[in-house]
């Protein structure tokens, strides 16, 4: 099975920091990979490589056993059989529809009726059969990103990678877009890299999730285990809405804890003899209940299917948790922790 390959791939700008340093990625054949991170971290750059725009300045980048670009040469982007989504979409407005999803084969010589029926098919895929004549002020943000996988598509690419193409829609239309995405990548069968800052995008579409920070790569898990089990603070914090606690657990504690160790930890704070750890604890995991810990609400949000509480330990530290029912600010609740997870 073909893999696109990042060994050791760095690329520095000259301005002081290497914009990305020393990525190694191995990307299943056929995969939908979520490069997640926030603004600034590498994660634009490391796609730009790979699409052929950026030369690496140390590393390679491989696909299928094909050295596609080190430092020393790079092929250029028209010979690696990919595609890229644009976050601005990148449709030409003076051509209809189908001129704009038919540009890439007119630029490989294929035409007539080959071209027609591929564009055809193309345009069926992504539900837009009936826009074909249109040109692209006359369509939706979202019919516009259908036209810009549509383009995608017609030229059967092995890669097809997307740059927050979300971005610019609003929430309902994100929506809607996140099922297109889905489909796409099991009728195209190309791989997908898909760029974004948004951890709910990329926990909903992707079989795997590289997380970087500050140029560098920190975990690559599929969504359910980088969730549950995420390595280090950085990735706690950027995954979920997830709260991390400084407590001193004693030196037998695994990653995994218990309320009973965390309970006890809590409840001795720096009196505890052993040595301080991260703990992240998530929202749905603090629930309310007789034997629990008294803690503070301060706040209690509606969020239409349930309320959000922030609630404060006896020494200052936040969590968060989730009610059925509105809780008073201000009110002490007891609440049981049913596991946290040491980073």
């Amino acid at each position: 099975m073909a893999q696109l390959i990042l060994d050791h791939v760095t690329k520095d700008f000259g301005d002081g920091r290497p914009a990305v340093s020393s990525v190694s990625l191995a990307v299943r054949r056929r995969g939908f990979l979520a490069l997640l991170g926030p603004s600034g971290c590498g994660k634009t750059t490391v796609l730009r490589m790979i699409a052929g725009f950026e030369q690496p300045t140390e590393g390679s980048i491989e696909f299928g056993g094909r050295r596609l670009s080190d430092a020393a040469r790079s092929l250029p982007p028209e010979r690696r059989n990919m595609a890229m989504v644009f976050q601005s979409y990148a449709l030409w407005p003076h051509m209809t529809v189908a001129e704009n999803v038919g540009y890439p084969l007119k630029v490989r010589g294929v035409s007539g009726e080959a071209c027609r029926r591929r564009v055809t098919e193309a345009l069926a895929l992504v539900e837009l059969g009936d826009f074909a004549e249109r040109r692209p002020a006359a369509l939706s943000g979202g019919q516009r990103q259908r036209v810009a996988l549509a383009r995608c598509l017609v030229t059967e690419p092995d890669v097809v990678l997307l740059d927050e193409p979300l971005a610019n829609l609003d929430q309902h239309l994100r929506k809607a877009m996140e099922e297109t995405f889905r489909a796409f990548h099991e009728r195209s069968g190309a791989t997908m890299i898909y760029v974004t800052h948004d951890q709910a995008e990329a926990m909903a579409l992707a079989t795997d999730v590289a997380v970087m920070s500050e140029g560098r790569l920190l975990q690559v898990a599929p969504p359910a285990e980088i969730y549950a089990r995420p390595e280090g603070r950085v990735v706690g914090g950027l995954i979920g809405r997830g709260s991390i606690l400084r407590l001193r657990l004693p030196e037998r504690a695994g990653r995994q804890l218990d309320w009973p160790l965390l309970s006890a930890a809590i409840e001795a704070g720096d009196q505890s003899g052993g040595p301080p750890a991260d703990v992240l604890i998530r929202p749905e995991h603090v629930h309310g209940n007789t034997e629990g810990i008294p803690m503070r609400v301060i706040s209690c949000l509606f969020e239409g299917e349930r309320f959000a509480l922030d609630l404060v330990l006896r020494d200052g530290q936040r969590l968060k948790t989730y009610s059925s029912v509105a809780i008073d600010a201000g009110a002490s609740v007891p609440f049981v922790i049913g596991h946290g997870w040491r980073l």
